[in-house]
């Protein structure tokens, strides 16, 4: 067994600090590894949205919600495009909201659901089905834009 006292004495302070730079190292490494029982660690309870197909003309965006994952109320889907990712819920036969995927906690696309809440999958912050937070560690609510059901297609400018 080496005592204490020892060690001190055979080790120079550079190598005492590049032990403790290592040992921080290690310990950090070990904190981000183990974030997945934290409070902000993503839900593993979450379903992956269905991803609907989207056409851009300028900044207003169509879908068609006339078959799949939006042809019914409560129906959710993700669209992405190239003005970026787009969280719809069908909620009426003429309505539905549309908010950004983007979370606002660091900015990770919010690609789940869970029940009628979306789920971001870096660190479970929950939005409701309006884009407002539900569980953080989001703050800010998601942006939503103004959207209509004319017929089959939903639109909405981005």
């Amino acid at each position: 067994m080496i005592k204490l006292d020892e060690v001190v004495s055979t080790q120079t302070r550079r190598e005492f600090c590049a032990g403790c730079s290592k040992a921080a190292g290690l310990l950090a490494l070990g904190a981000v590894t183990a974030c997945g029982g934290s409070p902000t660690s993503p839900s593993s309870n979450s379903t992956p949205l269905t991803s609907v197909s989207a056409t851009v003309s300028g900044r207003v965006v169509s879908i068609a919600v006339g078959s799949g994952a939006l042809a019914t109320t409560g129906g959710m889907a993700i669209a992405q495009t190239n003005l970026g990712s787009f969280l719809i819920t069908r909620t009426a036969p003429t309505s539905a909201t549309v908010l950004t995927a983007t979370c606002t906690h660091e900015g990770c696309t919010v690609t789940g659901f869970s029940g009628s809440q979306f789920v971001c999958p870096c660190h479970g912050s929950t939005f409701s089905t309006s884009g407002t937070v539900v569980q953080g560690p989001a703050n800010r609510a998601l942006q939503s834009f103004a959207a209509q059901i004319n017929g089959e297609v939903l639109t909405f400018t981005a």
